[in-house]
């Protein structure tokens, strides 16, 4: 094989990681880890077993919700509290976040692929 396939290969196999999340002053407002807690609600109807589901405590599930929300000033996770009606929703302000911040994502990483293309597919790979 020539040195020209070899390095063809080798960038085949290069991929751009990215991190993606929102700050507010410094602080996280949003991110993957938020985007999976409340998939996680949506999924069991509960902070708990979101939280359980995860790996977390209860405790850290509440503090990460309660964070966002008041950084936002919006209510994004409605809890009922008692009866067969106990659990956890998401607002529909938190429904259009965790969707927004999923499709700005993979737009975004849409976008480094593209550039990453651009700028490194003219590396010469060894």
């Amino acid at each position: 094989m020539n040195d020209n396939n070899n390095n063809e290969i080798i960038f085949e196999k290069l991929k751009p990681r990215l991190k993606t999340w929102i700050e507010l002053d410094g602080e996280v407002v949003f991110g993957t880890g938020r985007v999976a807690l409340f998939q996680a609600i949506e999924e069991t109807g509960s902070i708990r077993q979101a939280s359980q589901k995860l790996g977390m405590s209860y405790r850290a599930a509440w503090g990460k919700i309660k964070a966002t929300e008041d950084r936002l000033g919006i209510r994004l996770v409605e809890k009922h509290a008692g009866g067969h009606q106990s659990g956890a929703t998401l607002t529909p302000q938190g429904k259009e976040l965790m969707n927004t911040f999923q499709q700005f994502k993979k737009d975004s990483e849409m976008a480094i692929d593209k550039l990453f293309a651009r700028y490194f597919n003219k590396l010469n790979v060894k």
